[in-house]
């Protein structure tokens, strides 16, 4: 017997009722589907925001306020931004799946390259300031030291993506083989926590590493969901039975 509607409990609900508020909360956020003007003006706000971190250490540095050691601050705070930038890029394809707001993608790329502008500013820090642009002595210290290596290589395998950023070089390379190269991000991200949690280990300071494992956690788990474990659910429920 089916329940009245004015008795029904709203935990309650048929799975197909509550796949329907989904589908409805999907096509209410999908409503939201800015014109190339407004993608342009979304951009334009986006392209600044990402340039405060920039203008803050600048403010910082005319001000006197870097602190007791400004290398330091300088080293930790473009670190920091590359993670952030980084989880933000990865964060655009699951955001852009719940919303439905497939304008999104177009914000992913700047995203990406201010990921590595603040890569940039890191290991420029880090040559500059600790080692006066000395090659060999960089080279021995990132040898010497795990973390510092494993940040190299991340940031290494960041340069071939940027590279390979434009339009031009996609149609050289092909969508196929410039999505493979693309692919080093899911390894780049976890290079990069890696890099940290080795860092901060030093100090036994892990709160900040275990957020940003998590946040990178959660955001490549639910690319293992869409791309491989609910495509093999699907095939699961679409075999035909057995005769």
């Amino acid at each position: 017997m089916r329940m009245p509607a004015r008795m029904r409990i709203p935990g309650l609900q048929a799975p197909s009722e509550r796949g329907g508020n989904s589908s409805r909360r999907k096509e209410t956020l999908a409503m939201f589907n800015p014109d190339s003007r407004q993608i342009t003006f979304i951009k334009r706000i986006v392209f600044l925001a990402s340039l405060l971190p920039l203008a803050r250490l600048v403010a910082y540095g005319f001000t006197d306020r870097l602190g007791a050691n400004p290398i330091e601050f300088i080293t930790r705070s473009t670190g920091d931004w590359t993670l952030y930038f980084l989880c933000l890029t990865l964060a655009v394809t699951p955001l852009r799946r719940i919303s439905n707001w497939n304008w999104l993608i177009k914000l992913r790329r700047m995203l990406g390259l201010f990921a590595f502008f603040y890569a940039v500013l890191h290991f420029t820090t880090f040559l500059w300031f600790d080692h006066f642009f000395e090659i060999d002595e960089m080279l021995k210290d990132v040898v010497k030291r795990p973390f510092i290596l494993v940040g190299f290589i991340a940031f290494v395998l960041l340069i071939p993506l940027a590279a390979t950023s434009t339009n031009g070089m996609i149609r050289r390379l092909g969508g196929k083989r410039w999505q493979w190269l693309h692919r080093l991000i899911y390894l780049i991200g976890p290079l990069g926590i890696l890099h940290y949690w080795w860092m901060k280990a030093g100090k036994n300071d892990f709160e900040q590493p275990i957020l940003f494992g998590a946040i990178m956690g959660v955001l490549l788990l639910t690319r293992v969901y869409w791309n491989v474990l609910k495509p093999r659910m699907q095939k699961r429920r679409t075999k035909p039975a057995p005769v």
